[in-house]
């Protein structure tokens, strides 16, 4: 997904409060009565930026998809353990107390079959009495389309700008970004184009059932877009 501005993801994200939410997702999991020193598997964890800041409470792997991402986490973390695999399809011959999918990670499976997918094979990593948590992005009704927006980073060694453009199919959403980076060394124009679907309630709940769990909806969440928090039927 970010094969060509890896190395900016986490200048550009820098806004978000990882330590914050990181405390916010504890308090969540700890109320389902998942304790400390649980096993977590943090699915498509991009950079790990959240690992750091849960490390210390859980026995933590993580996963994402793209090599160069997992390069960064394993740098950044050092000694936890990550996989590299597509979240719709894997098998890492274990279960889990905790699997979570962060920051709207979960639209990249684009269609409800996808989803669906998703869902279900985390579900297979997960342990009987154990805990999945799902960040959505944002619902159909709430898309409001495309609004010219820019994103500045300012760094001693990088000024960076980003800007997007979205375009809406169905409730598919291709969105194409556009970076231009001024380094010591030069210059550099990049654009990337990264494809999401937009699930309603419904969608979510229907995967979830079909994975056997039964999910509950926090309207807040970590960053304002919502959670979903899934356990087994019993």
């Amino acid at each position: 997904m970010f094969s060509r501005t890896r190395d900016l993801y986490d200048a550009v994200y820098s806004w978000k409060d990882y330590p914050r939410e990181a405390r916010v997702l504890r308090q969540v999991i700890a109320r389902e009565g998942i304790s400390e020193g649980a096993s977590f598997l943090d699915v498509a964890c991009g950079t790990g930026a959240h690992i750091p800041h849960l490390r210390f409470a859980y026995a933590i792997e993580g996963m994402d998809l793209d090599p160069g991402m997992l390069e960064i986490a394993r740098e950044k973390n050092p000694g936890i353990v990550f996989h590299q695999a597509d979240m719709t399809d894997f098998d890492l011959g274990k279960k889990f107390d905790v699997v979570a999918c962060l920051f709207s990670s979960i639209a990249y499976t684009r269609t409800r079959s996808r989803l669906a997918q998703a869902i279900g094979t985390m579900a297979k990593h997960l342990m009987p009495s154990g805990v999945m948590f799902i960040e959505p992005f944002v619902p159909p009704e709430r898309w409001a389309g495309y609004t010219p927006n820019g994103q500045y980073v300012d760094q001693p060694r990088m000024k960076l700008c980003r800007m997007v453009y979205s375009e809406r199919t169905g409730n598919e959403v291709a969105m194409t970004f556009h970076y231009v980076v001024s380094r010591p060394e030069g210059v550099e124009y990049l654009t990337e184009t990264h494809e999401i679907g937009l699930f309603d309630a419904a969608d979510y709940q229907a995967a979830f059932a079909a994975a056997g769990l039964i999910a509950r909806h926090d309207g807040e969440g970590l960053m304002g877009r919502g959670a979903y928090i899934a356990r087994f039927a019993s």
